[in-house]
């Protein structure tokens, strides 16, 4: 990650958070948002759902539709990140394609951070109960179960969220973006 094009020239890149739906995506992202702020960086969250819901009503959740949802935020988040600010996207994104898409667009204030549980495990965290929808065939193209998630290849950190609670995988991620100078350290008085 050179800093030329990066966000070493005004502090702005994407935390591009990808897993399953139950994986922890949210939470961490949550954490690290607090973080990055009480750093007085400038700091916005994309969250799938609330993505879904505002910026890409009235789409299915067909490859398609999951492709345009992505690339929507991949929009924004390049958007946000261009002009400053950190955009933390945190949506399943199951096609490696698309994010790599939106690598290619962002370059070097792209860093993806895979959220990696079991499908088992996902499904005993789902509150929502989707998972087991799925399983019995209620809900089609449900990530996980019955249509793919592609892992990132070379995610520049994989937090594993069954051996990680929120607040260790959210600390690993700081100290990555510090690793990699596109935060500043935490300053210890």
């Amino acid at each position: 990650m050179s800093s030329q094009n990066g966000a070493s020239h005004n502090g702005g890149l994407t935390l591009w958070f990808t897993g399953l739906s139950g994986a922890g995506k949210s939470t961490i992202a949550e954490i690290v948002e607090a973080e990055l702020r009480n750093r007085g960086l400038r700091v916005e969250v994309l969250d799938g759902d609330v993505v879904r819901t505002n910026l890409s009503k009235g789409l299915g959740f067909s490859k398609q539709d999951r492709d345009t949802n992505i690339r929507r935020i991949a929009f924004v988040a390049d958007l946000l990140s261009r002009n400053g600010v950190v955009a933390i996207t945190a949506a399943i994104s199951p096609y490696r394609e698309i994010r790599d898409e939106a690598r290619a667009v962002m370059r070097d204030r792209f860093v993806e951070i895979y959220v990696k549980a079991s499908v088992e495990e996902c499904a005993r965290r789902d509150v929502k109960g989707l998972y087991e929808k799925a399983f019995k065939g209620e809900i089609k193209e449900f990530t996980g179960v019955n249509d793919p998630y592609e892992e990132p290849t070379a995610p520049e950190l994989v937090l594993d969220s069954e051996t990680h609670s929120p607040e260790e995988s959210a600390a690993l991620v700081v100290a990555k973006l510090e690793e990699l100078r596109l935060v500043p350290a935490e300053v210890v008085a």
